[in-house]
């Protein structure tokens, strides 16, 4: 069964709050998950998210596929640290 790399929502009510999540593709967004990789918060000042650098490179390595908010997110930490 294919991993994939995705939010899974928090937080209330029109304020979310994203945990960056490794998780089996088939089941639901904030179901059952492998492990927590990351955090996401839309609505700071500067929307940033936060990755465990390790785990990430980890889960990349053994095949787990990010979706495409996820792809774009790690891009954007990636310009920042560099």
């Amino acid at each position: 069964m294919a991993t994939k790399i995705r939010l899974a929502r928090h937080g209330a009510k029109k304020n979310p709050f994203y945990r960056i999540v490794i998780a089996h593709s088939e089941s639901p967004r904030n179901g059952k998950f492998i492990e927590v990789i990351g955090t996401y918060d839309p609505f700071k000042e500067k929307p940033r998210a936060n990755f465990k650098q390790d785990r990430l490179t980890h889960w990349l390595k053994t095949g787990a596929i990010p979706t495409l908010i996820v792809k774009h997110l790690i891009k954007e930490t990636r310009k920042v640290t560099a």
